[in-house]
């Protein structure tokens, strides 16, 4: 790979950094040589008792789950595979976490450390394997989340946690502002909340919450709580399939001619006014994340709306490849920001080879 990256760099030819491609719909998909990550794979080590795993970036995410299940550990913040082909250095890349996410952290939250080569072909280690990593800048972190667009990931060291001794989920019909309610309220008290799936679905408003933690905790929550109690097997299927947006919610939006839009928002956030005609949000994170399949035409009514609100909104999957753009995904950064980008992208690849295109800021 670093002699790949050195030969693009002093053509100035663009990589286009790729595991698994489960997450090709997102944003604009960059052109150039391709630089395949999949070959460079496996778990380095893994210390069960220091809750440390590192793994190289081409391992498939599913391969690094199942060495983590042998030991009853787990990657808490839940990312999404989006297909069988998904990779640690993409879940890193990506930055995407699952309904968890709210109640445990997010992808940086848990990444020790990584090695990354830079657009000048040096191979470089930041962080470590310890959670007190406090010198100089948390340049591990920084790459969750940049698309590849900074460096190519090839191997990370994470923290996991134990798989939680008990977990029930249950289930409620109420509409989207008693739920919202309610999950601000639970969310004040000692409860072991861990996710929760708001959605109106065959005509029904429902909401489900996930509750995780300590045996006595889960049963004393599931008896203060009320609703439905739902098998454990069946609803761990429909989290995960929540999780990679596999429920008849999230596949009926691109038949319908539907763009699925990403809006983040303070969790207190009432429930949005959407434009007319725009069906009602999933919503996850306890309010914080709020799913929502539009019309093309809709795209800048959702960025004002998420804006107003105080968050944003971004185009997560287009209803067909022709419609995606990077510079429609993406609210557009404030001048600060995008000066803070650009400098970023400087010191990493000078050339600009990586990726080209695939965030909004990159011009």
């Amino acid at each position: 790979m670093i002699e790949q990256v050195r030969a693009a760099g002093a053509h100035q030819t663009p990589l286009h950094l790729r595991g698994g491609g489960s997450k090709d719909f997102h944003g604009s998909l960059p052109q150039g040589e391709r630089l395949d990550t999949r070959d460079w794979h496996g778990v380095v080590s893994h210390e069960p008792t220091e809750l440390v795993v590192t793994v190289r970036a081409g391992t498939p995410l599913a391969e690094l789950e199942a060495v983590l299940a042998e030991k009853n550990q787990c990657l808490p913040f839940e990312p999404p595979h989006f297909g069988p082909g998904a990779t640690v250095g993409g879940m890193v890349a990506a930055g995407l976490s699952g309904p968890a996410r709210a109640s445990v952290g997010a992808v940086r939250d848990y990444v020790l450390g990584l090695q990354l080569i830079n657009g000048r072909a040096e191979h470089l280690v930041f962080g470590g394997q310890v959670m007190k990593n406090v010198a100089g800048y948390d340049i591990s972190r920084l790459m969750v989340g940049a698309w590849g667009t900074l460096g190519v990931i090839t191997e990370v060291s994470l923290k996991v946690l134990p798989v939680a001794p008990a977990e029930a989920t249950l289930r409620f019909e109420l509409g989207q502002a008693e739920a919202l309610r309610r999950l601000h309220a639970w969310g004040g008290q000692p409860l072991p909340l861990n996710a929760s799936c708001w959605v109106h679905d065959a005509g029904v408003d429902t909401l489900y919450v996930r509750l995780r933690g300590a045996v006595a905790a889960v049963e004393a929550a599931c008896r203060s709580m009320g609703g439905e109690r739902q098998d454990n097997a069946r609803a761990a299927a429909d989290w995960a399939a929540c999780r990679d947006q596999t429920l008849p919610w999230f596949t009926a939006g691109p038949s319908a001619g539907l763009d699925l839009w990403r809006l983040s928002l303070p969790a207190t956030t009432p429930v949005l006014a959407l434009p007319g005609g725009v069906a009602p949000p999933l919503v996850e994170w306890h309010g914080a994340l709020r799913w929502v399949q539009a019309a093309p035409g809709h795209a800048q009514a959702l960025h004002d709306a998420a804006r107003q609100a105080g968050g944003s909104a971004s185009l997560f999957r287009a209803h067909s490849a022709d419609a995606a753009s990077a510079a429609a995904s993406f609210d557009p950064l404030p001048a600060g920001l995008q000066a803070i980008h650009e400098r970023l992208r400087q010191s990493f690849d000078p050339a600009g080879i990586f990726n080209p295109g695939r965030m909004a800021w990159q011009r």
